[in-house]
């Protein structure tokens, strides 16, 4: 930023001050509170009333999520707008499950936008260091209580944003559901909003369709 001839006078403008790591931090979060997702097909069905633009499986699904699958619960739609998520945090069990420190031998890696290999886990050992427990919200404030916790992320253009959960435990929407519709990862923390689902495979290749309703009509802006 001070390489930058015209970026002092800015930032005196905008913050009286020449550029900082506080004032740069703010500007860059200023900046990214522009960027809002919005007018997904979802929108245009729900808010402005356009029947047509959802399929009769999209509809299902949206009735899914906010009937049986219980999505709504945490990932909150609202008469007017819709974040698609309740800013609280969670304890799904994938924190758990993580810290558990399976021993698989290969890890997903994606090697492009939608394409997921398989890789030797010993291959990424030899290269990198132990990862160190994930306990999740507990990191911060020491309580038991917050182990695994996370923070529930919004579902605006997630049809885009594979792969899934905090950690990417997820490397599709098909799999996230079937996660969830067998209760997440029982454990004594698990949160109480988690439970067995019984989800048909139909209703769950609804509920995907539905998210995949959910992708802005702003992406290219946004993305530039």
């Amino acid at each position: 930023v001070l390489e930058l001839p015209e970026y002092p006078e800015l930032f005196d403008k905008a913050f009286g001050e020449a550029p900082n790591m506080l004032n740069v931090g703010q500007a860059l979060a200023q900046y990214q509170q522009t960027l809002l997702a919005g007018n997904s097909r979802f929108d245009q069905w729900y808010y402005a009333g356009q029947e047509d633009v959802l399929s009769p499986e999209e509809k299902s699904g949206f009735a899914l999520f906010t009937g049986k699958a219980q999505c709504s619960t945490c990932h909150a739609v609202g008469a007017d707008s819709a974040l698609f998520t309740d800013q609280a945090l969670h304890n799904t069990g994938v924190g758990f499950q993580a810290s558990m420190r399976s021993n698989t031998t290969t890890i997903s890696v994606q090697l492009a936008p939608g394409v997921i290999g398989q890789l030797d886990k010993s291959v990424v050992d030899s290269v990198g260091e132990e990862k160190p427990n994930d306990v999740g919200r507990y990191e911060v404030t020491l309580d038991p209580a917050d182990r695994w916790k996370y923070r529930t992320a919004s579902l605006r253009n997630i049809a885009l944003t594979a792969p899934y959960m905090h950690n990417g435990r997820f490397d599709s929407l098909e799999s996230v559901v079937r996660f969830y519709n067998i209760g997440g990862i029982q454990h004594d923390g698990l949160s109480p909003l988690i439970r067995p689902l019984g989800l048909s495979a139909d209703e769950q290749k609804a509920l995907v369709a539905f998210m995949r309703t959910l992708t802005s009509s702003n992406v290219a802006i946004l993305v530039a």
